[in-house]
């Protein structure tokens, strides 16, 4: 395609970005009349985030506000910056944000960056960051981990990202071409995205229903790239995916796309190991084709072929990031799968194989535990951590197996995809 083809091609696809912008606050931040939106994106998606503050002004929002990030501004603050300075998170920052989760307002946070932003970067120094703003924005945090707050995430397309993901094309193509991908993988590119997922999150239902009887004790992995995993499960687990809830008895989407079924596992259970299936991309900076070994849930061994500082650092946040926080499966039959792209983004990766994620588990996934504190989850199996950092294991061939208390194994998954299928 010539450029000037790209440009009029981009154009035509504007209503349905329209319809996009609209499915976002609608059914991702779930926005209510008079509510306030934060709108958290990088600043190269100006003219997205102009379109989804319309939309939201026009569903009755009583107030947006946009909070700018911007890829180049951020590496130039690390490269210049003593690592104690990402200790701690402003003042001010931590004031708007929790003022803002206090207050009651939906979060929908735009994703679109350059894969290899923070290439070479001191990846102590992000990290650092995001420990601070997660144990000192408790109220935004806690708003979202305990189901106080909507929040929703989704993808825009920059330039940068989308000629990662199409390198061999002109940039003007790789972007088009990235749009019309996040719009299909999102389920935005029919007439009504809004009744598409409705549709979309029926489809859910008949796996957790299907989890959630078998009560299943423990998860057991294997693939034919070594992986030999055993999860434990908590006894009073539950198995979640589509849909989320408020406390407030709000439904909203919290990931826009969304394939998995996920819980959170017993912290103290998962023994062997699990090799990486797709590359992990963390603050800006790739890890790649990696290993974890567990013991008594304890990642005790760790290596990577690309990246391993950004994965030492990723296991060693904080005194649990080295545990589990969730276990998700994903068919390899999904739409982000079967486009057969890798979109060096989690949101998307993630979407398109089983995972698991070190870090901070989900109250949610433990029957009542939206009412317990933090030690009360911890105490019932569920980890608790500044950190929650997913990583993709799920191959063509992998199969898992649900473990009865007894130890008699029914398949979940079979070659990749579920046992059903």
């Amino acid at each position: 395609m010539t450029d000037e083809e790209c440009r009029l091609a981009t154009e035509a696809l504007s209503d349905q970005i329209d319809l996009y912008a609209n499915l976002l606050v609608k059914k991702g931040a779930a926005l209510r009349t008079g509510q306030e939106l934060v709108l958290q994106s990088p600043v190269g998606c100006a003219d997205f985030v102009r379109r989804v503050t319309r939309a939201a002004y026009r569903s009755g929002a009583g107030h947006v506000t946009v909070i700018w990030h911007d890829d180049v501004v951020s590496r130039l603050t690390y490269e210049n910056c003593e690592l104690s300075v990402f200790e701690h998170t402003p003042s001010w920052q931590v004031e708007q944000l929790n003022s803002l989760a206090e207050r009651g307002a939906s979060f929908l946070f735009l994703e679109g960056q350059d894969p290899l932003a923070f290439k070479g970067v001191d990846p102590a120094k992000p990290a650092a960051a995001a420990k601070a703003r997660n144990t000192e924005c408790r109220s935004f945090r806690d708003g979202m981990d305990f189901g106080r707050n909507v929040w929703c995430i989704a993808g825009v397309p920059v330039q940068a990202w989308a000629s990662e993901v199409f390198p061999d094309v002109s940039s003007a193509e790789a972007l088009y071409r990235l749009w019309v991908l996040i719009l299909g993988v999102a389920r935005a590119d029919g007439e009504d995205p809004e009744s598409a997922w409705e549709t979309h999150n029926a489809s859910f239902e008949k796996t957790k229903r299907f989890l959630n009887s078998h009560h299943f004790d423990a998860l057991r992995y294997e693939a034919s790239n070594g992986t030999d995993l055993t999860i434990g499960l908590n006894p009073a687990h539950v198995w979640d995916g589509g849909a989320g809830r408020t406390q407030g008895g709000v439904t909203f989407f919290p990931n826009i796309p969304t394939e998995e079924v996920f819980t959170s596992p017993d912290r103290l259970r998962a023994d062997g190991i699990v090799h990486s299936a797709l590359p992990l991309i963390h603050a800006g900076q790739m890890v790649r084709d990696f290993w974890l070994r567990f013991e008594g849930g304890r990642v005790v061994g760790f290596g990577a072929e690309q990246g391993r500082e950004v994965l030492r650092h990723i296991i060693e946040t904080d005194e649990n990031s080295c545990r589990l926080g969730e276990c998700a499966l994903v068919s390899k039959n999904t739409p982000i799968r079967q486009s057969e792209k890798l979109f060096y983004d989690t949101l998307y990766d993630e979407n398109a194989s089983c995972h698991l994620a070190l870090g901070m588990g989900f109250p949610e996934c433990l029957e009542g535990g939206v009412n317990l504190g933090k030690d009360d989850l911890l105490a019932r199996g569920v980890n608790q951590s500044s950190t929650h950092v997913d990583f993709m294991i799920g191959t063509d061939d992998m199969n898992v197996y649900g473990v009865a208390a007894n130890g008699t194994e029914t398949p979940v998954f079979v070659n990749g995809q579920w046992a059903w299928e």
